[in-house]
């Protein structure tokens, strides 16, 4: 018997370690709401945290603490269909997620310990999940799958960033932008794929009639032109140039989305809520394209928070709702709580999309705790099965 099957009809250790999707999803959401709950207060000068990264602290740990979660949980779950290899799980798995949580804590307590072992020991864990993820994906041979690994790095690259600019100068406006990009490629590129196959085979069975066209050259334009646009806006965010691409690509991406039949998938919210959650990609583009061009008129912080709560939020939380359901053997059905989940990212994505338009106490406050009870509730909703022993089928 292979070392990998035998491994797996072996491992007899906690479920919470049998697959990549369970502690990442579940510790994630946590930390989503978590942080959230901790950053409130620090915003309104009513908490300190022992960071060396105040006020930086907050979209380091969305950026480079939620995110990197959750597309760990994402990667560690989808490689093994990529590949046909069978999962990371036991020590290994509980050794990548005490590395992942280690970060967390180093972040949070840098102003005691020192900023740059802080960061040694975040950043070492998207090196490891990118040197698992590399060694997986070759030894299955899933060559096209190493695109994946590209935005990987960047994540990994704008980290890096991020920490030499908050030691030397306080501030990581370049890691910040690296990371937002890198966070938004990677749903244009995995949401690109899994948002039409969802829809598609839902429609056939339940919706028979329009189909989201099938992957062609009009979506490599798009891709092409987005990456291109947010590498320019990561080099030069004030310029013309870099509103006007940005701009082209959020109506690029946003025809590409209406490729995707969404209308017709209103009747199942697991895949209405893909949508929902893509539509902010081009949303964000739009609005931050407009901010750089017209300044006066369009706040910068609308098109990121479009970005960093909606697309990311919504999405991510589509994903592990999804994939938490059919790898415990669950039926692939929103339930009401999950719908109610849903409900509230939204809201939450809508509100602080509007802060930057109307500053209000009561809608940031709105938009916090509505995150908090959608990341909050996933934990609750979702956090028994995460813990205990089900089937782990595969969902589509």
């Amino acid at each position: 018997m292979p070392a990998a099957l035998r491994r797996r009809h072996e491992y007899a250790g906690p479920v919470l370690f049998s697959y990549g999707f369970r502690p990442f999803f579940l510790g994630g959401a946590l930390w989503a709401a978590l942080s959230v709950l901790l950053w409130l207060p620090q915003y309104f000068g009513e908490l300190s945290l022992p960071t060396a990264f105040t006020p930086l602290w907050h979209i380091h740990e969305m950026l480079y603490g939620y995110v990197t979660a959750i597309v760990t949980g994402f990667l560690l779950t989808a490689i093994p269909n990529w590949t046909g290899r069978f999962p990371v799980n036991g020590l290994p798995l509980g050794a990548l997620a005490t590395l992942w949580l280690a970060g967390r804590v180093a972040v949070a307590g840098s102003a005691v310990w020192g900023a740059e072992l802080a960061a040694v020991i975040d950043i070492a864990f998207l090196a490891a999940l990118a040197a698992l993820a590399a060694r997986e994906i070759a030894a299955g041979r899933n060559w096209r799958n190493l695109r994946v690994l590209i935005a990987l790095g960047i994540l990994i690259a704008g980290n890096v960033v991020f920490h030499v600019e908050a030691i030397r100068r306080g501030s990581a406006d370049y890691g910040i932008r690296i990371g937002i990009a890198a966070a938004i490629g990677l749903i244009m590129l995995i949401g690109g794929r899994i948002v039409p196959s969802f829809t598609h085979n839902w429609l056939v069975r339940n919706n028979p009639g329009r189909l989201p066209r099938p992957f062609s050259r009009f979506d490599a334009l798009a891709l092409g032109v987005s990456a291109l646009a947010l590498a320019i806006w990561i080099v030069m965010p004030r310029q013309v140039v870099s509103g006007t691409a940005l701009i082209i690509a959020g109506l690029l991406q946003a025809a590409r989305l209406a490729r995707w039949a969404g209308d017709r998938t209103f009747a199942d919210r697991l895949v209405l809520i893909l949508h929902v959650g893509y539509a902010f990609v081009p949303i964000g583009f739009v609005l931050l394209g407009a901010a750089i061009l017209w300044p006066s008129e369009w706040p910068i912080s609308a098109g990121l928070h479009a970005w960093t709560a909606g697309a990311v939020g919504l999405m991510t939380l589509a994903v592990m709702t999804r994939a938490s359901l059919g790898h415990t053997g669950h039926k692939l059905v929103a339930s009401l709580p999950t719908q109610l989940i849903y409900l509230c990212a939204v809201v939450a994505a809508l509100a602080r999309t509007l802060v930057a338009f109307e500053p209000s106490s009561a809608l940031l406050h709105l938009a916090l705790f509505a995150w908090v009870l959608a990341f909050g509730g996933f934990a609750v909703i979702f956090g028994p099965s995460l813990l205990g022993r089900s089937s782990m089928r595969t969902a589509q």
